[in-house]
């Protein structure tokens, strides 16, 4: 988190980084813990053995809404949320884009950027988080997403 971030300073925070969150794991027990949770049980995702043989990635891959779905700690672990700000919502997410497929077993990070701050009434803001979400040793991201939030004081 940026040294001085609180929910007065928010604003001047737009177009700045916020932070890169340490690396997450995304291995074949969470793909497949998210398989069973969601019932998306494409052998692409969960069939090891199949994917080695037919996919083009050699191994399975994680589903895209795991990927943005690891976003909403990622961003807490980043410090998105001022420290003083009594809650936050999750507004939605706009302009999710998936590139770079994640092998199981890949590592993953955020990097965490403020695209926008608009106030709201009764002191609230709602602010635009831009995660990049980049997989080790791959040159594109993942994941690229904006998170809308309301702050509240």
């Amino acid at each position: 988190m940026k040294q001085g971030y609180r929910f007065a300073t928010v604003t001047s925070y737009v177009g700045k980084e916020l932070g890169v969150s340490d690396w997450t794991e995304v291995d074949q027990a969470r793909i497949q813990a998210f398989a069973d949770c969601t019932g998306d049980q494409q052998w692409i995702h969960t069939d090891v053995e199949r994917c080695r043989k037919e996919s083009p990635f050699g191994a399975p891959i994680a589903h895209g809404f795991l990927l943005l779905s690891l976003l909403a700690r990622l961003l807490m672990d980043v410090g998105t949320v001022p420290p003083d700000a009594s809650r936050v919502m999750n507004l939605g997410v706009k302009n999710a884009k998936f590139r770079t497929p994640v092998r199981a077993g890949s590592r993953v990070r955020a990097r965490i950027s403020l695209g926008s701050v608009e106030p709201k009434s009764e002191g609230r803001l709602v602010a635009t988080a831009v995660a990049v979400l980049e997989v080790e040793n791959e040159k594109d991201p993942a994941l690229v997403a904006e998170l809308v939030l309301m702050l509240i004081p």
